[in-house]
Order: C-alpha cells, then structure tokens, then sequence
C-alpha cells in the first residue's frame, strides 16, 4: 500500500452568486491546514463554479469512462486524483443544490472506494437534510460517507456579517478530517484493484502493480523477510537487500522497472526487471514465506520474463546454498553460467526463443 502524501478534494457546491459557500470552504481548509500536515495529507480547494459544468451532456453512460467533452475529461482528472473528497454543501428545500447531484452523475468509477465527508450549512437544520440527500447518491456511486459531519447553522455562525464559527465546529472539522484520512488509507487496496495498471494475480482477491519509490517502506520489509532466510542458508549476510535504507531502495525502485503483488493492502511478492543491450536483468523475485509453494514465484518469475521480447538472453542471480531458488530456475530453463564468482553467488542464464 502506498505512502505517498493523501490528495482530499474539498468541493465547494454551491454557484450562487454573493452564496456563503465560499466563505465556509475557505474558513475549512484554513483551519485544517495545521492539521492536515501532520497528516500528510494534501488539501485541495475546488469550487463546482470553476468547473464550467453544463448540465450533464455527455452521450455515454458515466460508468463506461468514455467523456467526449472537454470539461468532463479535466473534472475526471480532478477527480481521479483524489484519494477521498469533502463536500462544502448548502442546503435547498430539503435537499443538495443541483450543482452537486450534476457534477456527481457527470462520473462513474473516478468515484469509487474513496471516502467522502460532509461540511454542511444552513438555517433551521444547518444543512443536515441535504447531507442525508446526498449520501444515497454517493453510495451509489460507492464513495463511502463518514458518520462525522460538520453541520453548522449560518445564525450562529455569523458574527457583524462575517462568517466566523465557534471553536466546535472547528473540532468536529478536526475529527471528520481524520476520519477520512483513516478510512482512504482503508480503502487503498480497494481503490488500487480498479486502477487501469493493476492486474489479477495468481491468488484469489490479488492484483498486480508497478511499484514506485512511494512503496518504499513496503519493500523494504518484504526484502528483509525474504533474504533473512537467505542469509542463513548461506551463512552470509553480506546481501544488499538486508542492507539498504529507504533511500536505496526508493532510489532502485526509481530506476527499475518493479511488479509488486498485493492482496488486502499486503505487499506479497515482488520481481524487478531491467534491459542492458541485448540482455534482460531480472532481480529482487521475493514471495512471503507463508505463500511458498503456492506457484507464486513462478507467476512472477514468468511475468518477468515476458518482458525479454527483442532480448538475447535473460540473466539472473541467486545465492550458491540457494538449492530451491536454483531448483525452480533451472526448471524454468536456466542454466549455470560457467564464470566463478566470489562472494557466494551464481548466475544463471536463459536464452530468449523468438
């Protein structure tokens, strides 16, 4: 599961003019700023009026991600994006104002498993009727709305004509922040197994991704899990893996190009790869312990290799004590490179049939 910093869209919804929207939109990001820094989240004010939204003019379905227009592709952009979204929202004889209900229809699968949280406004129910609106909408769309809400009562929110709620409101801004933060980081393997990169893998419910410098820290322990064992067998522990910081391995996994199998937000394996010339570098092929045997390594191992089309020969490298790595290598069609080394390694090689 990725580490990479939150990106949480606040919506302002409301386009009418001189509207308190705005003034409430701008109040709530100011206030979570201290906040959202400690949790590494970042905060990104958009207001529906910017958007230049038409009423909903597109030909297909939302669901089929097909957008003919231009301003629906750069609001399914924005929306992409976000990890999780809060809704600065009036309320309009009982309900969400159209502005809301239309930029939501607009999309589809740009919505889904991601968290929404509500920020509501008005008289006599301080916007909580339109909240209750539009969460049948949005689990539709399968956003998941928080139970913290922020609803405040424009009278009691307004001091000499100037928006300026009490420091409650600014606690419960608090809590529903994190709460939202707490449930995106739940719903990443959710949101992952959707994306357009990701895989089904060998194991039910798994998927695969490229991995980037942002799973870092997810690497890290699948390496030192893995190549411990390794050590032992051959009674070293002079293996890189067991070595590098985050930063060496952010800075390989910038460089390499990384499979990572995931299952519930658990990193299971992982392969890397790399061209040079007329040659394929396969490295880092790591499956937990408690998924040996499994056929996963040979899945990896064979995804791996699909990327040798226009390549001589594959190359790889494993501990000289490593007799089941040096099993399954060789029965995939590797064979011993006859050249010595001497730090308690071997390589293998495999030619690549066209």
């Amino acid at each position: 599961m990725t580490t990479r910093c939150l990106r949480i869209l606040v919506l302002t919804c409301s386009t009418r003019p001189g509207a308190l929207g705005p003034a409430v939109g701008g109040w709530l990001t100011d206030t979570l700023a201290p906040v959202a820094k400690e949790l590494d989240v970042d905060l990104v004010p958009v207001a529906i009026g910017d958007l230049d939204l038409p009423f909903l003019d597109e030909e297909e379905h939302p669901s089929t991600g097909v957008h003919r227009h231009e301003h629906t592709r750069r609001w399914s952009r924005i929306v992409a994006e976000a990890d999780g979204f809060v809704f600065v929202t009036p309320e309009y004889n009982y309900g969400m104002p159209a502005t809301l209900k239309n930029a939501l229809d607009y999309l589809g699968p740009e919505w889904a498993w991601k968290p929404a949280g509500f920020v509501s406004y008005g008289h006599t129910s301080a916007g909580t009727r339109a909240v209750q609106h539009a969460k049948q909408v949005v689990t539709t769309l399968r956003l998941v709305p928080l139970g913290s809400t922020v609803a405040i009562r424009i009278a009691d929110a307004m001091r000499d004509d100037r928006f300026a709620p009490d420091p409650r409101h600014a606690e419960a801004a608090e809590g529903l922040l994190g709460e939202l933060v707490r449930v995106a980081h739940a719903l990443t393997p959710m949101r992952e197994r959707g994306h357009a990169d990701a895989v089904t893998g060998p194991l039910p419910g798994s998927y695969v991704r490229p991995l980037g410098p942002d799973d870092a820290a997810e690497v890290t322990v699948l390496q030192r899990c893995c190549w411990l064992e390794e050590a032992l067998i051959n009674d070293t522990l002079d293996i890189p893996a067991l070595h590098e910081t985050l930063d060496d391995v952010r800075a390989w996994l910038a460089e390499w190009d990384v499979t990572g199998l995931w299952r519930d937000g658990r990193l299971l394996g992982m392969v890397r790869t790399r061209r040079d010339g007329d040659d394929l570098h396969i490295g880092r092929l790591a499956v937990v312990p408690d998924l040996r045997g499994l056929g996963v390594g040979r899945w990896l191992l064979g995804r791996a290799e699909s990327a040798a089309e226009g390549c001589r020969r594959v190359l790889l490298t494993t501990g000289v004590a490593s007799h089941r790595n040096l099993a399954l290598y060789q029965r995939q069609g590797y064979v011993v490179l006859p050249d010595p080394r001497d730090d308690g390694a071997v390589d293998l090689a495999k030619a690549v049939t066209v």
